[in-house]
């Protein structure tokens, strides 16, 4: 008879359930408290079950533990899935978008925003980025704003320049670009510029920023996605954003696990006041937990505004761009890590992360810590001499393989083949032990996880162009990516990842078996079924 102290809460059983990369594939598995209790075959685990324990029945079907979308933007993904989506997919030309932009405006009170994201100048019809004279056409009474699909660049029409009070005798700020031809403004604005626009833009107040966190939440828990980092918190309503997912935490409207990324720019950082408040990298709980800071030190290679040794292909002036200058990153990184936080900095041209490197080993020299685990977000074009000063120093690359899918075909225009090809080195990196999570970045990509999982085990993109088959991983290393290394990225491998007894019965159920499906199954034909938090099943398909 099972003692009630091992009897389980929950019973999955009559399925293939991947535990983890070392933990083998068992047909049942057993929940308590939520976490896992014991795993095996159908016979043993439903031995465990009493009068009161639930069965799921998985009808062969595939478990795992729930993804960790290791790097995105929660409350963004929220508040963007309310705007004009200006992705390929929805506008794959400039004119389709500007039609999306005329009929999002014609529901939209005059004088008041219109909004996108998604787009990407390599794939729509004209090969340029949206210009200002397009959208006075076809938007004259709203000022608008579309974002390129990276974030780091956005195109602005008249009325949105005026509201602002930029012109094209404004300035460039440090770190940023308001782009001009002839003179005249082009209306492209790019990185630390971009700020001088949106603060034109309506703040969304805390029960807008807790609305946006829940349904980002749901959509993720509908993918598979049981865990995220949200990179940059403070970045759109400041230190508010903090308020705003702590009511939801408390309110029972935080969906999914978050990991805090504190924004740390110089003159937008709200790393001191969450210091002040005791919100210090581990501060929290498995559901809502202070993770690290960060800081932006460049941009994007599609947007060629990611900061590079060697020119962007046919324009030798432009090395992207460098927002901060060596000693203000010496120095911030240096305060942060004195003061106990994690840093998960943005760098992806390899100055960037050259610069990067540099100053965490500084920090480190001076205040040594084996085991903060300081992070290189995204690390797209990192060089081999990097690679083994980052192991020597224990600094770890946190990349989205997503990246190959959406943008591998824009790396190979803008950087060449030699550059481009061997961008986002995942073997590599899990050959020399840097333990590599993976993510997309959302909005940036979309969060759903199967292009990713597709890169990573073909290396191809969208277009089908191999981008360095060396760098192909199997399955199994794919999915380890997407779990156990998520939660060492966040110092949380004891904790969640796995589905082994004591962890956290954090389970995300699929349509196909990823282990032996094609990967063009996997692109294309696989669905979420069903995710399980804390053994509570919270999506159903």
């Amino acid at each position: 008879m099972t003692s009630e102290r091992s009897q389980a809460d929950t019973i999955l059983h009559n399925g293939t359930i991947w535990c983890g990369f070392n933990d083998g594939v068992h047909q049942a598995l057993a929940i308590r408290d939520g976490r896992v209790l014991a795993s095996g075959s159908d016979d043993e685990m439903l031995a465990l079950g009493g009068t009161e324990t639930s069965l799921i029945d998985l009808e062969g079907r595939f478990a795992m533990p729930g993804l960790n979308d290791a790097h995105l933007h929660l409350i963004s993904t929220g508040l963007t899935m309310g705007w004009v989506d200006a992705s390929p997919d929805a506008a794959p030309t400039l004119e389709a978008l500007l039609d999306a932009l005329r009929a999002r405006a014609s529901q939209t009170p005059k004088g008041e925003w219109v909004l996108a994201r998604g787009y990407d100048q390599t794939k729509l019809d004209t090969g340029r980025h949206p210009q200002i004279g397009d959208l006075d056409a076809a938007v004259p009474d709203h000022p608008v704003m579309v974002t390129r699909a990276c974030g780091h660049v956005s195109v602005f029409n008249s009325r949105a320049f005026a509201l602002a009070g930029v012109s094209a005798e404004t300035p460039d700020p440090e770190g940023g670009l308001i782009e001009r031809r002839g003179g005249a403004l082009t209306g492209m604005v790019a990185e630390n510029a971009q700020g001088l626009l949106r603060d034109a833009l309506p703040l969304p107040d805390e029960d807008t920023l807790i609305d946006a966190i829940e349904r980002a939440g749901q959509h993720l828990l509908s993918l598979g996605i049981t865990s995220c980092m949200d990179a940059a918190v403070g970045q759109i309503s400041g230190y508010r954003e903090i308020a705003a997912y702590r009511r939801a935490c408390d309110e029972g409207r935080l969906p999914v696990r978050v990991w805090l990324t504190l924004l740390g720019d110089p003159g937008d950082s709200v790393v001191d006041e969450a210091y002040a408040d005791g919100l210090v990298s581990g501060w929290g709980d498995d559901m809502l937990r202070l993770g690290a800071v960060k800081i932006f030190l460049d941009g994007s290679a599609g947007g060629r505004t990611a900061w590079m040794s060697q020119p962007y292909k046919g324009e030798p002036e432009n090395f992207g761009v460098q927002i901060l200058q060596d000693s203000q990153l010496n120095d911030l990184v240096a305060d942060y890590h004195a003061k106990g936080y994690q840093l998960a900095c943005h760098a992806i041209g390899d100055a960037a992360i050259g610069q990067l490197i540099t100053a965490y080993e500084k920090a480190l020299e001076a205040d040594p810590d084996p085991d903060r685990r300081h992070r290189i977000e995204h690390c797209g074009f990192s060089t081999p001499d990097q690679h083994e000063r980052m192991a020597a120093a224990a600094i770890y690359p946190c990349p989205q393989q997503a990246f190959i899918h959406d943008f591998g075909d824009a790396y190979l225009e803008v950087l060449g083949e030699a550059r481009g090809l061997s961008c986002y080195p995942l073997a590599t990196w899990d050959r020399m032990g840097f333990k590599p999570a993976t993510g997309s970045d959302s909005p940036v990509c979309q969060p759903n996880p199967f292009p990713d999982i597709h890169a990573m085990i073909t290396r191809e993109t969208w277009k089908g162009t191999v981008m360095d088959a060396s760098e192909i991983v199997p399955i199994e290393k794919a999915l380890q990516c997407y779990t156990e290394h998520g939660a060492f990225s966040q110092k949380a491998e004891n904790v969640k990842g796995r589905l082994v007894p004591g962890q956290l019965a954090d389970i995300a159920v699929f349509s196909r078996n990823l282990l032996t499906a094609k990967p063009d199954e996997i692109l294309n034909e696989t669905s979420c079924v069903m995710t399980l938090l804390g053994g509570q099943i919270v999506y159903s398909a």
